[in-house]
């Protein structure tokens, strides 16, 4: 496996765009996204926990009852979400989209981000649909990043090659996420194409295992976005067998797609609200995932935790502070914890007790704007990862004035 360029245009068959139809007032920001295939594909997506959610995410879940779609269109600077005819709009978006493309609307998987509780008018998206489907083109996928991006500094695309069944297969992504970013989908959206051929139960169920491990181990804010959405599009272009069990195949696209979407975790909490600091939680050793999920998860999200890191402070008390209110089960006794980055690693507690370390050498660690935390809780040996970001004054600013 190797990490190319091309982001959703990558694997075969897909083309992208995106545009600016005024739907945000800033007319250098691009607010409409379209990913389309040349053929109809395999389709799957997980969904936000939140129980207030977007009015797309219900008219999306009702076009995947098939298992199929053959584009994905997204707008950014408004949510479409508790508005009285928010399904209406999106089915409307979906109908005019389709009109266009000339495929039925049921086809087509409909996202919206932004701001929640404002109305969504129709009119941009009928006066530019036409003119974002004549945009489309196979090397549009950055365009289609900018196109869903939010408060997002930095556009989060990748793509991989690699083998199945002695044919070159790819994966391809892009998503948007920076503030209301929270486990259990984060707040995010997420776009991934493959080229691959997989049966729609694998697929399925693949991005399910994906996730639980990628998305819904990152957390910026502490916030469950109402709009969150991971939708994978599989045309099957790429002649492999198709994948239909979970066999040798199964695995190595598991683990592309686990790069993929590893790799756009940490390109969303990285580019938290505010942040300076990618947060990098890794627990090993628990007795169960479960616990090392819960406890990882527990710390990445402190917010005090998360304020001593943007502070530059080893106050390790609070990591520990973190695990304690968590619900894993574990031995206080036995806890060891380091704090690392590229410059160095330091402990900083041993066997649930402070342990002595230079507040010199923890400073220069913690000026980077990479930081690992590293707990030991030395009960099993099952492990888990989680990605956040530090808590800064500009997080505030950000979000004082977000709708206004």
């Amino acid at each position: 496996m190797k990490e190319i360029q091309g982001g959703v245009c990558a694997p075969k068959g897909f083309q992208a765009t995106g545009i600016h139809c005024g739907i945000r007032k800033n007319k250098s920001k691009k607010d409409l996204a379209l990913i389309v295939s040349d053929v109809m594909c395999h389709a799957a997506s997980t969904y936000t926990l939140n129980k207030v959610k977007g009015a797309p995410i219900y008219v999306t879940k009702q076009h995947l009852q098939d298992g199929l779609a053959k584009a994905i269109i997204c707008n950014s600077g408004n949510a479409n979400t508790c508005n009285v005819n928010g399904e209406e709009i999106a089915n409307a978006v979906c109908d005019l989209c389709a009109k266009s493309l000339n495929i039925k609307a049921e086809d087509i998987i409909v996202a919206s981000t932004g701001v929640i509780g404002q109305p969504l008018d129709i009119k941009p998206f009928q006066d530019h649909m036409d003119a974002l489907v004549e945009s489309l083109n196979y090397t549009g996928s950055s365009d289609a990043c900018e196109g869903i991006m939010t408060t997002d500094t930095v556009k989060k695309e990748y793509a991989v090659e690699f083998e199945l069944d002695n044919q070159v297969c790819h994966i391809g992504a892009i998503a948007k996420g920076s503030g209301m970013i929270h486990p259990n989908m984060a707040t995010m959206l997420a776009f991934v194409t493959t080229d691959v051929a997989i049966s729609k139960d694998m697929l399925d169920e693949v991005i399910h295992e994906v996730v639980n491990d990628t998305f819904n181990m990152v957390s910026v804010d502490g916030d469950t976005s109402t709009n969150d959405m991971l939708s994978v599009m599989a045309n099957g272009l790429a002649d492999n067998k198709e994948i239909c069990k979970k066999d040798e195949d199964y695995t190595t696209f598991k683990e592309a797609l686990m790069f993929i979407c590893t790799s756009l975790s940490k390109g969303i909490a990285k580019d938290g609200e505010g942040a300076t600091k990618l947060l990098t939680c890794h627990v090993n050793n628990a007795a169960t995932i479960k616990d090392a999920k819960v406890v990882a998860k527990s710390v990445i999200t402190s917010s005090l935790f998360k304020a001593a890191m943007f502070g530059k402070d080893a106050n390790w008390g609070r990591i520990l502070c973190a695990i304690g209110y968590s619900e894993a089960n574990y031995n206080l006794d036995q806890i060891e914890v380091h704090i690392a980055s590229q410059v160095g690693d330091i402990c900083v507690c041993l066997n649930g007790r402070g342990y002595p370390f230079d507040e010199d050498e923890a400073l220069k660690i913690l000026s980077e704007d990479e930081i690992e935390i590293i707990i030991d809780l030395h009960d099993g040996c099952e492990k888990a990862t989680a990605w956040g970001c530090d808590l800064t004054y500009d997080y505030v600013k950000i979000n004082g004035d977000y709708r206004t």
